[in-house]
């Protein structure tokens, strides 16, 4: 880039001015883009001290470098390697557009490198294809640890054999406590026979049962007695004198 220009561009900066609206401060809604002061009473619009400078000639900057990139190049937008034709890579710069996609753009900024131009958006893409190996190193990965465990379950399956060999030991200890179990069913024979026993004395009570009921009746059949006795001395009395005896 030109000393000259260099120098331009310098004075453009000095003479830059940030024109914002009025009041964009002190409402939330306003934005700081330019509107023109058109009220009556506006303080910025009749230039009042600290109110803000308005566009005027003045603040324009040179003619030379008037839209030019800080960089002192012209950018130029591309979108396609075609439009890549027919520009000067010393005055002019390229941005490639924002919709074109990654793939494109590797190819777009290989192009444009080449042919000697600046990218002022250039980026650093890695390509999509690395990342095969990465996924097949994973997978890699995936089948030696299933390779690593293989060993273990076999391992796992031996100790199953192993333990079956003491639990041999107590089933044997087991059956030696049920075979005392079944000597002592000798006795829950003998209280079988006993039960019976038992069964025959209840006939015994039952026989006993009438025997009481017959002293019972007895003592019952008494006291009947007596009373018929003493009604039939008192009916002799009678018929003998008829009439009533003084006792």
């Amino acid at each position: 880039m030109a000393t000259e220009i260099k120098r331009l561009i310098r004075v453009r900066v000095d003479k830059g001015a940030s024109f914002k609206r009025d009041g964009f401060g002190k409402k939330r809604q306003l934005s700081d883009s330019w509107r023109k002061p058109r009220g009556q009473h506006n303080k910025q619009r009749e230039q009042k001290k600290a109110k803000g400078a308005l566009p005027k000639p003045g603040f324009g900057s040179p003619i030379a470098v008037r839209g030019m990139h800080p960089s002192g190049f012209f950018e130029v937008l591309v979108a396609s390697i075609k439009e890549l034709a027919g520009l000067d890579n010393k005055t002019q710069a390229v941005r490639i557009s924002a919709t074109v996609g990654d793939r494109k753009r590797v190819a777009l900024q290989e192009a444009a490198v080449a042919a000697g131009l600046k990218v002022l958006n250039i980026r650093t893409i890695t390509p999509k294809a690395k990342k095969a190996p990465a996924k097949v190193a994973a997978k890699d990965e995936g089948k030696a640890k299933k390779d690593e465990k293989k060993p273990v379950k076999s391992k796992a399956a031996a100790t199953p054999a192993k333990k079956e060999a003491p639990k041999a030991i107590p089933a044997s200890k087991s059956e030696e406590k049920k075979a005392p179990a079944k000597k002592e069913a000798k006795p829950k024979a003998e209280k079988a026979a006993e039960a019976p026993a038992k069964k025959e004395k209840a006939p015994t009570k039952t026989t006993k049962a009438p025997a009481k009921s017959a002293e019972k009746a007895a003592d019952e059949e008494k006291p009947k007695a007596a009373a018929k006795t003493a009604s039939a001395t008192k009916a002799k009395k009678k018929t003998d004198s008829g009439v009533k005896k003084n006792e």
